[in-house]
């Protein structure tokens, strides 16, 4: 029984333990919160103190006019000579940095030469069979030329944007001086990376000239799209990287054939604004064959305002004259209208791809050539390249070193703003004593006369006069509900002032 007693004395002050202990954990936590509250607390203080001392700073840096007069020399005019300067540098920076940033202003267009080739090779074909021996020859020594399941081929198109000429001998001549003034090539900047072959397409489509049924793929067309921007795009693509290639200079294919085949590689161009075809009509008004949206109405813009045909009440809408009837068959036209009228009448459409033709060659002359076998066939294309101007207006615009230059502007500009503060209560000072100075009798009387009128408006009192301005009106003076101070407008007022004061 005693042991039993020993051991029942443990197990009754556990679930007393386990409570203190749970006690103790919510007592913990509800101070955490509490000091976590407490941090909030003060944090959102402390902003609101930062915020109030920026409200209270000084803004102003115009000196007063009245402070010329009373200063030593020139320094006033020099500063509002500064200031004006300031104003005009900063409306001409903004409007750079406007042309800057603005796609459709000051835009050049730059265009270079990609050279593309197209090239096949075989395998498995009939004479590669013979040629090899026993290959694919039957029991009796023939070639069976129903069977021709091995023969295959593949195509390759490559592409490469060939260098200026210009640009490149004045890089090697910035290389051989840099060489022949250091000894070495020191020149540690890193080289700009070229563009690929399927940066400047959206879509490569191969088309084969004959029939699906007689492939034996049953395919009669391939092709590439550039990887869109949707992110459930972008999160399968980089589940499955080999399913397409986002940016490459080959474009490789292997198909089943034994016959030669013609094709034709559609190049589908991408542009940054995206470009339109015009018609006929819109491209001799324009004296372009394509063109981006926003250049177009820009050009019709100015044909408009060249040729006065503004309506003199509402410079939005021009007046069709006969080049313009003929193009669109109205009469008048909106300048929001003119890009639905564009589309819907198909004087903007898509833009055609560039074809390569191509004819897959398997004979063995080609394939098994002693001076150029599988001799590629070799096009150029003019292409848009992206303006050199790009990345440096990117790095004007981003660079960090910015923030710290605007950080020390504005904070000259708050210490010049303080400086004209202090020079304005210096100048009220000085008004104060040069009055005094100048009638000391006068200047007291006037003083004293205006503290006084001051007291009697705060104390409701007096009546005997108003200083200098005369005396105080009747009710200005009289107490209780017939008086100024008890009217309904007053008690207004009051309540309106006294109800901001509890919302503070």
């Amino acid at each position: 029984m005693q042991a039993g007693r020993s051991y029942a004395q443990p197990r009754a002050g556990r679930p007393q333990s386990h409570a203190y202990a749970q006690q103790h954990q919510a007592q913990n936590q509800a101070a955490l919160v509490m000091q976590r509250q407490q941090q909030e607390a003060e944090a959102r203080r402390r902003e609101r103190e930062a915020a109030h001392r920026i409200s209270k700073r000084p803004a102003d840096r115009n000196i007063p006019n009245e402070i010329a007069e009373i200063t030593i020399g020139d320094g006033v005019e020099r500063y509002k000579k500064l200031r004006d300067m300031e104003r005009r540098l900063d409306a001409t920076m903004m409007h750079k940095r406007l042309d800057l940033t603005d796609p459709y202003r000051q835009r050049t267009e730059v265009e270079g030469t990609l050279r593309i080739w197209i090239s096949n090779t075989a395998e498995g074909q009939p004479w590669q069979l013979i040629e090899e021996g026993g290959s694919g020859l039957g029991e009796d020594g023939t070639f069976d030329f129903a069977d021709n399941s091995q023969a295959t081929y593949r195509v390759k198109i490559e592409g490469r944007l060939l260098d200026d000429p210009a640009d490149a001998d004045d890089k090697k001549d910035q290389t051989e001086n840099k060489m022949d003034q250091d000894g070495a090539d020191t020149n540690s900047k890193p080289t700009v990376q070229r563009p690929r072959f399927s940066d400047f397409f959206e879509r490569i489509k191969i088309d084969f000239d004959r029939a699906p049924s007689l492939q034996p793929d049953g395919m009669s067309s391939l092709e590439w799209k550039r990887p869109s921007n949707d992110p459930a795009e972008k999160a399968r693509q980089a589940a499955n990287p080999s399913a397409s290639e986002n940016s490459f200079d080959t474009l490789e294919f292997q198909r089943k054939g034994d016959e030669e085949l013609n094709i034709t590689v559609n190049l589908y161009r991408v542009y940054t604004p995206q470009r339109f075809a015009l018609s006929k009509s819109l491209g001799d008004l324009l004296d372009v064959k394509e063109i981006d949206l926003a250049s177009a109405i820009a050009g019709i813009w100015d044909y408009v305002r060249a040729h006065g045909l503004q309506e003199d009440d509402e410079h939005r809408r021009f007046i069709c004259d006969d080049r313009l009837r003929s193009i669109f068959g109205l009469e008048s036209i909106t300048f929001p209208q003119l890009r639905e009228v564009l589309v819907a009448q198909k004087h903007m459409t898509a833009l055609p791809p560039v074809q390569l033709p191509y004819t897959i060659r398997l004979d063995k002359s080609y394939l098994s050539s002693d001076t150029d076998p599988s001799a590629p066939t070799i096009y150029d294309i003019r292409v848009s390249l992206p303006s050199p101007l790009t990345d440096a207006v990117k790095r004007l615009i981003h660079d960090p070193s910015h923030l710290t230059t605007l950080k020390q502007i504005q904070d000259l500009d708050t210490n010049i703003a303080e400086l004209v503060q202090a020079l304005s209560h210096s100048a009220q000072k000085h008004k104060f004593l040069s009055s005094l100075a100048a009638d000391p009798a006068g200047f007291i009387r006037r003083w004293l006369s205006s503290q006084k009128r001051d007291l009697e408006i705060m104390l409701a009192e007096g009546g005997r006069g108003y200083g200098e301005d005369g005396p105080l009106p009747e009710a200005a003076w009289r107490g209780g509900e017939k008086g100024m101070w008890g009217s309904e407008g007053v008690r207004e007022g009051v309540g309106v002032w006294l109800a901001r004061a509890r919302a503070r």
